[in-house]
């Protein structure tokens, strides 16, 4: 048998079993037999009403629900990260789940470039590329909720100060946040005031609530509220302040957006643009662009246009975003 298609038969075998290991983990942790019981003790201790809510306050976080797979997760450098990064997303995956899906992606990848026949140094590009796909997401799914929260913010806060001024405490003012104020931000609200009535300090559940939104803006406030228990002053005026203070700054961060609008247009039509005239230029005169692919000097010629181009995507990507 050809030792390239044994290879292949086998990166096949090994990602149908990581599919399989991947909806089993997933499968378990949800509705497993310790999950079911742990639901079903917290159901008895405290009641149906909230024994939902009360399963994702007291559990601790941990990236697998078997201890083999844990243990061997935290081997791993970077997991933490991994793990801090889903979280930050909002999303109930596991961090087990996670490291799975980033493995079956950089095999399929792997699997893609193999039938290519590319030299091996670009086979093991591909499959990098193709695994950091779920973390790409994961990142772009961070960022679009943070800016989801950061354009709340100041509707909050004020909420928050008018609360306080008509003489409700400052839980009770979190309570109201967390009914009113859309999700996102309305659900954190709502955990930091679960958190405090499951017997969580006030600093501790506002350090949560900053480290499950990595927002500058959500920052302020919370840095503002430690401060104010800890020295005392008007708590609404400076919630005002804050607000205030976070709306000037996203006025200013629309129009940045407007003026480097020009200059992410240009990187994507720079990028799109080889890909167009490959196109046209393979249906024009079929065959034409075979050499590229065929001879070794071809496929060099490739890769470091590859290169190039996501150096330039970078470039434009550091130049066009401005931080404020």
């Amino acid at each position: 048998m050809d030792l390239r298609l044994l290879l292949f038969i086998l990166l096949i075998f090994a990602a149908v079993m990581l599919l399989v290991w991947g909806v089993y983990v997933g499968w378990n942790n949800a509705r497993g037999p310790e999950a079911e019981r742990i639901a079903r003790r917290l159901r008895n201790a405290i009641g149906d009403s909230g024994s939902e809510l009360a399963v994702s306050i007291t559990k601790e976080r941990t990236l697998s629900r078997d201890p083999a797979i844990q243990q061997l997760l935290l081997r791993l450098p970077g997991i933490l990260k991994l793990d801090r990064l889903l979280l930050q997303t909002g999303r109930a995956m596991s961090t087990a789940q996670l490291s799975a899906l980033i493995a079956g992606c950089a095999l399929i990848g792997l699997i893609v470039a193999s039938s290519l026949a590319l030299p091996w140094y670009t086979r093991l590009l591909l499959a990098g590329a193709a695994g950091a796909l779920p973390v790409l997401e994961a990142t772009r799914a961070k960022r679009k909720r943070i800016l989801r929260i950061e354009s709340l913010l100041p509707d909050a806060l004020d909420m928050m100060g008018r609360a306080m001024r008509a003489g409700h405490a400052f839980p009770t003012a979190l309570k109201m946040v967390g009914e009113e104020i859309p999700d996102p931000l309305g659900a954190e609200f709502r955990i930091v005031f679960d958190e405090v009535n499951f017997g969580v300090s006030m600093p501790d559940a506002l350090t949560n609530l900053a480290t499950r939104v990595p927002s500058t803006d959500l920052g302020y406030f919370v840095i503002a509220v430690l401060i104010q228990r800890e020295t005392g002053g008007n708590l609404t005026d400076l919630l005002a302040s804050i607000s205030a203070i976070i709306r000037d700054r996203l006025k200013l961060l629309g129009q940045v957006k407007v003026m480097s609008a020009e200059g992410r247009m240009s990187a994507w039509v720079l990028g799109l643009m080889p890909f167009a005239v490959g196109g046209l230029v393979s249906v024009i005169n079929p065959g034409s662009l075979d050499v590229l692919f065929s001879d070794s000097g071809g496929r060099k010629m490739l890769s470091v246009a590859a290169t190039l181009m996501v150096i330039g995507f970078i470039a434009i990507k550091r130049i066009t975003t401005i931080r404020i």
